[in-house]
């Protein structure tokens, strides 16, 4: 079956359960696995008795599951292998260009657009200027103009959307949004998702780039969790410091999202009663102390701010390690990463603690919440991370 078929059929599929459905729920379970197996085997494929073992499925049910990948044009023939005894065996992989994904980043005042393919590699890229508080007319019709004049040509399977908070991810529903309450109440997901005729979901940015970290690894050559959190655990926090300053957390291999997305909304915990005033009308926020010292030019007083909040992250959630993204931090990593570290190493000499929780950049550079974005289609097509 040809790749434009085979997406087509999973497409349709998946939309009968309306926009930003949750595509592993339309699958099963098993064929989750296998497909994860597939992905991580790469180009060399794995063999169906392979995949039996390390699924613990009978033979019987692996091959009723490729059968039907094979028909979907999701898997095809890798060659065959040598065989302990009898005949060689046929191997099998995933096929990437049979299906893509939509990563589309909203920041405050830029736009950031991947395709990405099923193995979440990234195939072609757009990016534009934004204005978040240009009005949801606006800001949707060039969105979706973005999302055209990429995926000419690609068989698609949905758009993952990842935006400052707060909002609903399950109803994808904006709240309000910092310095932009007009789109408080707005239904994202199903306006942008009528206006391009595709499953649309959508997430806070620091989700999204927290989630590409987890599942990341999941891919070959991929540097998301096996390569960054596994040596330590598998629970982490992103900090994402750009035109704003929000936390994604990943918790037992998932992301916590909290009950009404609520999680994550480290930018506004106060540390400074008497502060400057914040765009969410608090005093002493986190995010105005960063943000203010970084345009004096006070890189290293902002890196101690974000380092006091990464220490109070820590002791609350007992988390293995402290991610580090955003233009801010992209453009001073150095001084940010130094500055971070210092005040977790203060805190772990103070406790008596031997080894302090260690602070790096978070891998996927200005594209990382983009690219995270397009797994929030992926991730859950695999069985990996919470979609």
């Amino acid at each position: 079956m040809a790749a434009g078929a085979a997406a087509s059929g999973l497409r349709g599929r998946y939309a009968e359960a309306g926009p930003g459905v949750n595509l592993l729920a339309l699958r099963s379970h098993n064929a989750a696995l296998v497909l994860d197996l597939l992905r991580t085997a790469g180009s060399s494929g794995i063999s169906r008795l392979e995949l039996a073992e390390r699924t613990g499925l009978t033979p019987q049910a692996v091959s009723k599951i490729t059968a039907r990948l094979r028909a979907d044009g999701l898997a095809a023939e890798a060659g065959r292998r040598a065989s302990t005894g009898g005949k060689p065996r046929t191997v099998l992989r995933l096929v990437p260009e049979a299906g893509h994904a939509v990563g589309l980043h909203l920041d405050r005042d830029e736009l950031t657009a991947v395709l990405c393919d099923l193995t979440g590699a990234v195939v072609d890229e757009r990016r534009a200027p934004l204005d978040l508080g240009s009005g949801a007319e606006a800001v949707v019709e060039g969105a979706a103009s973005e999302v055209e004049a990429l995926i000419v040509g690609a068989s698609v399977l949905g758009v993952g959307v990842a935006l400052p908070g707060p909002l609903d991810h399950v109803r994808g529903v904006l709240h309000r949004v910092t310095g932009f309450p007009e789109w408080d109440g707005f239904p994202l997901r199903d306006a942008l998702a009528g206006r391009l005729g595709l499953p649309v979901v959508v997430d806070k940015d620091t989700n999204a780039a927290a989630l590409g970290v987890a599942v990341g690894g999941g891919a070959p050559g991929g540097s998301g969790a096996a390569g960054v959190a596994g040596g330590v655990g598998g629970s982490f926090a992103y900090l994402h410091l750009g035109t704003g300053l929000g936390a994604g957390l990943v918790i037992g291999g998932g992301v916590h999202r909290g009950a009404r997305t609520g999680a994550g909304e480290f930018g506004h915990q106060v540390i400074q009663l008497d502060g400057p005033v914040c765009g969410c009308g608090n005093r002493g926020c986190i995010e105005v102390l960063c943000l203010e010292a970084v345009r004096r030019g006070a890189v290293e007083e902002a890196a101690r701010v974000l380092g006091a909040g990464a220490a109070n992250l820590v002791g609350l959630l007992d988390i293995d390690l402290v991610l580090l993204g955003g233009r801010t931090v992209a453009a001073h990593q150095e001084a940010f990463v130094r500055g971070v570290g210092a005040v977790l190493e203060e805190r772990a000499r103070r406790e008596g603690v031997d080894v302090a929780v260690p602070v790096r950049v978070a891998p996927g550079g200005a594209r990382g919440v983009a690219e995270g974005a397009a797994q929030l289609l992926l991730a859950p097509l695999f069985g990996r991370g919470e979609g």
